[in-house]
């Protein structure tokens, strides 16, 4: 629960103590779900609401799992998209990005490889050592959503592209360590390009992260670099963090043939790592837990 020591659900910054305690209470689930819909058009989840989304993201984790485990020197990104296909089918899921957008994606999953910043499309090309690649899994479980990616390294890799995928899961789990109600939406891009530039990295604006459960893509946006977003998150907020971190450049440029696939402009190396958050009476939870990350 909050404590009077908690900062302030109006988003002041200030302790609840110093602020709207005792006058005003915090206020109720759905008075709150009711303004954040009205004013910014975000979707509080409700516990039955959770309980679906809880499902799909074990399930998107699970999947990811297996997909890292399998991904080595020889295996094609297209038996990755082909096994996660299967394990959806098993688990009576669907993968969520199959016929997704338009033009409609062709695959289950994404995979990005080296200077792929994100919405790789799996192929034919056997990986090879000193491959570095990003897994997208999102699941839809009984109508409800789970997404996550980690980087698996093939073999042995370059200085940069381990920095790159170091920095990208040191930027996510730093964006995530500090998260309750209160705290404001641009607290996490400002945490995540911190890092970025401590490391020597740069931090790609094109892509952010975003509102899930009940759809894909629901408000709000998450953006990645630093911003002034003074949304005060709380309890019920779902949204995933999946800061792509590049070597060089911070810019992206989208594949003109398949419309889908996004590289970095200067083919410097690029990582992402993703998890799905929800924000707790308290704090935070992570929605994706993988073992290896």
């Amino acid at each position: 629960m909050i404590s009077r020591n908690s900062p302030c659900w109006c988003g002041s910054k200030k302790k609840w103590k110093h602020c709207h305690y005792p006058n005003e209470s915090i206020p109720s689930f759905v008075t709150l779900s009711s303004k954040y819909l009205k004013q910014y058009q975000i979707r509080l989840k409700n516990e039955k609401e959770l309980i679906g989304i809880r499902k799909a993201c074990k399930l998107a984790s699970s999947i990811l799992e297996k997909l890292c485990a399998m991904a080595d020197i020889g295996i094609t990104t297209k038996a990755l998209d082909l096994y996660a296909r299967e394990l959806h089918k098993e688990a009576k899921a669907i993968p969520a990005p199959l016929g997704y957008g338009s033009p409609p994606f062709p695959c289950s999953i994404c995979t990005s490889l080296n200077s792929v910043i994100c919405h790789g499309i799996p192929n034919d090309i056997p990986l090879q050592d000193g491959d570095i690649l990003n897994i997208d899994v999102t699941s839809i479980v009984d109508g409800f959503y789970g997404d996550c990616s980690a980087m698996v390294c093939i073999g042995s890799v370059s200085r940069d592209k381990q920095l790159v995928v170091d920095t990208s899961y040191e930027a996510l789990m730093n964006s995530i360590a500090f998260l309750q109600p209160g705290r404001f939406l641009s607290e996490i891009g400002n945490s995540i390009e911190a890092t970025a530039k401590r490391r020597g990295c740069s931090v790609v604006y094109q892509f952010v992260g975003h509102g899930i459960g009940i759809q894909f893509h629901e408000p709000p946006q998450i953006p990645h670099y630093a911003n002034d977003i003074k949304i005060p998150l709380a309890p019920g907020m779902v949204f995933t963090i999946e800061p792509m971190i590049n070597a060089g450049a911070a810019e992206g440029v989208i594949d003109p043939i398949d419309r889908w696939t996004a590289r970095t402009v200067d083919g410097s190396p690029s990582a992402q790592w993703e998890h799905t958050i929800l924000i707790t009476e308290s704090g935070h939870e992570i929605l994706t837990k993988i073992k290896f990350a």
